[in-house]
């Protein structure tokens, strides 16, 4: 079913969507949406939200598996905007958020399910995750101007590093636990990203509570559930491996004659697995095995 706005949606299915695992995608085109959305309900969500305009739609084989909501998805912080207004209305649900061509991966998750791992993490008595988000990439851009191929797909296996996050509030002191990550396209071709859009860390899965807010730059309102680990020991993180920044590469006007290809001597072809990225440190299994 399709819904004219969210608030539509929410006022005829909060307490439903309040059971969790929750996951909203928001299209900001029409590549790959079918393949996001099956990828959420794959890992295991619940219910699955599509953010789209008018005329983009899940598939025939999935619009009864999604709910489908017209939305401005070229509004400022349009995705932010979203997720804080599911915020309060699905209280105690866990939360993930992404665009299309962006796909959620958690250790085993091949043979576990989103709701499961969320569970581990939940009795560690952690209620948000860090994110890694991993630039993913066509092979042959000549082949596929928009930088998007499943089948033929590459990833960064080095060039990531973290910076300490400074607190403003404490004369730029390092803040507990929470580090600022960087890597992947947006390190090797930082000349055509702004500094407020180079990081690629988020805080995309978490547990919804009253009065809890996602910012702009994807970290809570809560201190505390913008850290990479408690206090005592290491915890899980996922990966969001994602398009996004290809898609953007290729689609502005400024970068997409300067950057003929890619792929560097540091490129590896992702296979689409979860122990690949344990290997390359980009995600940790923590405690959970």
């Amino acid at each position: 079913m399709r819904y004219p706005s969210l608030a539509s949606l929410l006022a005829a299915k909060a307490p439903d969507l309040a059971r969790g695992p929750l996951s909203l995608v928001m299209a900001e085109d029409a590549v790959e949406v079918a393949s996001t959305l099956a990828h959420q309900l794959k890992c295991g969500f619940r219910d699955v939200v599509l953010l789209a305009p008018e005329g983009i739609t899940p598939g025939p084989e999935l619009s009864d598996r999604v709910h489908v909501v017209t939305h401005d998805v070229f509004a400022e912080d349009a995705l932010v905007g979203a997720v804080n207004q599911m915020i309060d209305r699905v209280a105690g649900a866990w939360l993930h958020y992404c665009h299309n061509t962006e796909y959620l991966f958690f250790p085993f998750c091949e043979t576990r399910r989103v709701g499961e791992m969320l569970t581990f993490h939940a009795e560690e008595r952690r209620e948000a995750m860090l994110t890694y988000v991993i630039d993913l990439y066509a092979g042959d851009l000549g082949a596929h101007g928009n930088a998007v191929d499943l089948q033929d797909c590459w990833l960064d296996r080095s060039g990531y590093y973290a910076l300490a996050r400074k607190d403003p509030a404490r004369h730029n002191h390092p803040k507990e636990r929470q580090l600022d990550f960087y890597g992947g396209l947006r390190w090797r071709f930082e000349e055509h990203v702004p500094p407020a859009r180079r990081r690629i860390d988020r805080i995309s899965l978490f547990r919804a509570r009253p009065g809890l807010r996602l910012l702009p730059d994807f970290t809570l309102s809560e201190e505390e559930m913008n850290t990479y680990a408690c206090a005592w020991h290491h915890n899980l993180t996922a990966a969001v491996c994602s398009f996004r920044t290809a898609k953007a590469l290729r689609s502005n006007p400024g970068s997409r004659h300067a950057i003929p290809g890619f792929r560097w001597h540091n490129s590896a072809p992702f296979r689409w697995e979860s122990q690949q990225l344990m290997d390359l440190g980009l995600m940790e299994p923590g405690q959970w095995f």
